[in-house]
């Protein structure tokens, strides 16, 4: 594909119902209500010169060059600024407009380096393209008076440069800040000829500036460039894809030059971001070209022996071999395997069904066990399906959002900036987190209510919040009637009416004020459209499940379902974890998540697949563990995750991994938990796929490949080929074959396919005859499971407890500029702003223990211990202290817990009892890392002969 152009139309897209028509240049126009005069005329084909417009941010008015005239009309007002009125009559080529533009170009081009051959964005600079549209031929003023020549770049960010001479003071990148982001990090500085874009400090590495991109795309010259635009030189073809990191699912024109991909620009008809990204997406992709990527397959009898490379057949040969010594010696379930969110769905579909067909059992699990697995039981028990219910632009229609255990800003960073617009715009705020995270209080958003609730009582609030919803009478006794089950919501108003969760009771248990719960409750039930979006933190606890049902049974309560702008709605944390699970990937359930031990359901796979399976559930993550020490489970193909640096109790996991006779790494890096492994089959990378990702939203956005494949071997088609080695043959031509496979099995995926989706653009599932446009909002006039079901949900206090050896709870999360284990943006420039794990502490924490910010510090659990720096924050509460999990050296899944979710074994990792201190020397888990991970992941280099 050539390089593809988004057409911009000036201003935003109006919504609404009335419309007017007026003449433009001799047509005529008709438009919603409030468009711009620049907009209709764009919508006409007709285009009016510009600057400072673009449809991303508001019209703003101040660049003079989109005048027009319009009949009975005084003057030459801006089309942008100028609304379209019925019966106008409006030219935008005329003689005197002609003068006029030229003039004010003039006026640009006189302080502009005329540098335009050796410019970065020769050929593709609007403002260059705006002088051959106004028919600039000469600038009749010198440089001999005051210019901005001379001004000095920005280069301190690692993504673009910043170069003020070539600024024409537009606006549209502190317009874009502001609008599109939400940080407002930039602003003009000074007046009349002193005016330039500011950031507040010394330069836009140090200042408020989080690298999204917004400004980049906004700008209309050279001023903000990509600095592998600079080096490069302009792209000439586009390719469309999907993000590969958060379950926001950003859709993006990569474009490339030659086989380089020069620049990741964020599509404008993106369904899942409109044309917004983030630092990770927009920029943290050259870990696709890394140095440390693994491209040949390796192979190696002893985990401690070097790694020696093969080709791929000598892999599948030495790996089939081992797989059916292992079942031959100690049965057929002794092996298993975990699939990727990482991965597509169709890459993901093979490995759940070579489990199942080849390997003849079903101990297949996904990452998705350790994140939101009671996302699936939790919503599957009380609405019928294991997803969320609305699409990210829902939010738009919330009067309430209430935030839980989610960091949206850092975690979810484009839809956080979507959240942050509503608000600005009015809707109210709830956040129930223990740490005081961004959106309790950032530019122009403030939360009503923060409640700061000690880690592990989420369930006693989210029951004390019903309790005031119920006793004072705010719910929905319609809708409840209409579209719930009347026995069981009985069952639990009784239940829930209890005085044990009752603000006051509760308060004493979660720290927080009785008060605020009180207030917080009646907003959400009485104050519009509520919306609930939750994160990890409400997971990751041994009532995460719990939780989930307690959610649902609040927002049925209250009648929050079926319409734009309520819901119940999982962030889910990579950019496949709902495909990965969706897929079948979970060991007691087929793909649309149906029970293998359903005997109708399995024959229509057992006919397709032409082999007989096995009806029994096979085992989760933690039970492969566990079975590993005992020794009966010996063998297991790990798809692109790792398990040694993301799972819970890390020692555990590693001597389960080294219990094991065959374990399988397929991924684009030695990670931690190929120090384990005897066989590493390289992947590919985002940029070499050709499938399907979906979203937090259920939506299925296609990945298409931007460059050759690295490894000579697509990834679906290495276990295909695995699978043909083991005995089973998956005889596929391409991943669309797979894709059709997934929609002739699974209900709703029946009306998903490739060609669908390269015509249609992206879509929501259920995708079927009842909903073949896909589906933007679920549970609309019932739910899937028919009638909502009220689930009582007790509060049970976690297991784990503070005391005087232990008397700090750790809870953990994500930061913007890294991503999960830190595989990918640890080999990115993102490292600038994160370089390691730290520690949160509070400073009466601090203080008792005599650490100040950059100290070393150990952490101790009932599990192990880690040694991290210190950095005294007010984020957490006294007694809470906080870090990530992104760097492998921080070894912060060592002190967590074997504690997990009563339902889904979702391990708790945001409540570990832990004590703080001053340390001197690292723990003796990172001295044996340090000493070990480099010599497990050697490679013999080559001999002449090989």
């Amino acid at each position: 594909m050539a390089l593809l152009k988004e057409p911009d139309f000036g201003t935003p897209e109006v919504k609404s119902d009335e419309t007017v028509t007026l003449e433009v240049d001799g047509f005529n126009v008709t438009v919603p209500k409030g468009t711009s005069v620049m907009r209709a005329a764009a919508e006409a084909g007709i285009s009016i010169p510009k600057l400072c417009a673009t449809d991303m941010v508001k019209q703003f008015g101040s660049c003079r060059l989109c005048l027009v005239e319009i009949d009975g009309r005084k003057g030459t007002p801006s089309s942008c600024t100028t609304h379209a009125e019925d019966g106008m009559v409006v030219h935008t080529q005329t003689d005197r407009l002609a003068r006029l533009r030229r003039g004010v170009m003039e006026l640009y081009i006189s302080d502009h380096p005329l540098d335009c051959l050796t410019c970065p964005t020769n050929g593709d600079c609007e403002l260059q393209d705006m002088a051959g549209a106004v028919g600039l031929r000469d600038v009749r003023y010198g440089y001999e008076g005051e210019n901005h020549l001379d001004l000095t770049k920005d280069e301190s960010t690692p993504y673009f440069t910043y170069d003020p001479s070539k600024c024409i003071v537009c606006s549209r990148c502190v317009r874009a800040c502001d609008e599109v982001q939400g940080t407002l990090a930039l602003t003009i500085e000074g007046r009349g000829f002193e005016s330039r874009v500011a950031t507040g400090t010394d330069d836009f590495f140090s200042s408020e500036c989080v690298s999204c991109g917004a400004c980049v795309q906004a700008c209309p010259t050279a001023t903000l460039a990509e600095n592998d635009l600079i080096e490069h030189g302009v792209p000439d073809r586009t390719v469309i894809t999907t993000c590969a990191y958060c379950g926001v699912g950003c859709s993006f024109k990569a474009e490339i030059k030659g086989d380089r991909v020069v620049r990741m620009i964020p599509e404008k008809a993106g369904k899942a971001n409109h044309g917004h990204s983030c630092v990770k997406g927009r920029f943290a992709w050259g870990y696709a070209t890394h140095k440390d990527r693994v491209t040949k397959p390796m192979i190696r009898e002893n985990i401690t022996d070097e790694w020696r490379e093969v080709p791929w057949d000598e892999a599948f040969e030495f790996t089939a071999k081992r797989f059916k010594d292992i079942q031959a010696k100690y049965g057929k379930k002794a092996i298993g395997g975990i699939t990727s969110s990482r991965c597509t769905n169709e890459e993901v579909w093979l490995v759940q069904k070579i489990v199942r067909a080849a390997f003849g059992n079903n101990n297949v699990d996904t990452c998705a066990r350790v994140c939101h697995s009671p996302t699936g039981y939790g919503l599957k028990q009380t609405l019928g399906t294991s997803a969320g219910t609305q699409n990210f632009d829902s939010v738009e229609h919330c009067d309430v959002i209430m935030v839980i255990g989610s960091n949206p800003t850092d975690a979810h960073p484009v839809f956080g900036s979507q959240m942050k617009r509503r608000l600005r715009q009015g809707a109210k705020l709830i956040v129930i987190d223990p740490r005081r995270i961004d959106l309790v209080e950032t530019p122009h958003v403030k939360a009503d209510y923060h409640l700061a609730l000690q880690p592990g009582t989420n369930v006693a609030v989210v029951n004390a919040l019903a309790h005031v919803i119920i006793s004072e009478g705010l719910h929905d006794e319609v809708f409840v009637r209409e579209r719930c089950e009347m026995d069981a919501f009985e069952e639990w108003k009784a239940f829930i009416l209890d005085p044990v969760n009752s603000p006051e009771e509760v308060a004493k248990v979660a720290g927080i004020s009785a008060d605020d719960i009180r207030a917080a409750a009646r907003l959400y039930a009485t104050g519009g459209n509520g919306a609930i979006y939750y994160g990890l933190g409400v997971t990751e606890h041994s009532q995460g499940s719990t939780m989930v049902m307690g959610m649902a049974n609040l927002a049925m309560a209250t009648g929050n379902f079926g319409r734009p702008g309520v819901g119940v709605n999982p962030m889910r944390g990579q950019n496949n974890v709902q495909g990965s699970c969706d897929m079948g990937s979970f060991p007691h359930e087929f793909a649309g998540y149906r029970p293998v031990a359903d005997d109708a359901v399995r024959k229509t796979f057992e006919d397709y697949w032409g082999v007989g399976l096995d009806g029994e559930p096979g085992l989760r993550i933690p039970g492969m563990f566990d079975e590993a020490h005992a020794g009966k489970y010996r063998g297991i193909y790990i798809q692109g995750e790792d398990v040694a640096q993301s799972d819970p109790n890390t020692l555990h996991v590693e001597a389960a991994l080294r219990n094991m006779d065959c374990v399988v790494v397929q991924d684009l890096f030695l990670n931690e938990t190929a120090r384990f492994a005897h066989v590493f089959l390289p992947g590919t990378s985002f940029l070499e796929k050709d499938g399907t990702f979906i979203n937090a939203e259920r939506r299925l956005g296609r990945v298409r490949p931007v460059m050759k494949t690295q490894t000579g071997m697509e990834e679906w088609q290495v276990t295909a080929k695995l699978s043909e080695a083991m005995g089973y043959p998956m005889p596929y031509s391409s991943a669309a074959e797979i894709m059709d496979e997934i929609a002739a099995l699974t209900p709703t995926f029946a009306g998903v396919s490739f060609a669908r989706l390269d015509r249609d653009g992206s879509l929501q599932w259920p995708v079927n005859d009842e909903a073949p446009d896909g589906t933007p909002v679920m549970h609309v006039d019932h739910f899937v499971r028919g009638k909502g079901l009220f689930v009582v949900t007790e509060y049970v206090p976690t297991e784990e407890k503070t005391n005087r050896k232990f008397p700090l709870i750790l809870t953990t999360g994500r930061i913007l500029s890294q991503y999960n284990v830190g595989a990918q943006t640890r080999r990115t420039d993102n490292n600038r702003w994160m370089e390691e794990d730290v520690l949160e502490i509070h400073p009466s924490d601090a203080e008792m223990r005599g650490i100040q910010t950059g100290d070393w510090v150990s952490v101790k659990s009932r599990k192990g211990e880690t040694t991290l720096r210190a950095e005294i924050s007010e984020r957490m509460a006294p007694g809470v202290v906080y870090t990530t999990f992104h760097h492998p050296e921080s070894g912060t899944n060592v002190v967590t817990t074997e504690l997990s979710d009563w339902a889904t074994s979702c391990p708790e990792y945001k409540v570990t009892a832990v004590d703080v201190g001053l340390a001197n020397h690292k723990s003796s888990w990172q001295e044996h890392y340090a000493a070990e991970a480099p010599t497990m992941r050697r490679v013999k280099a080559p001999t002449a002969a090989e």
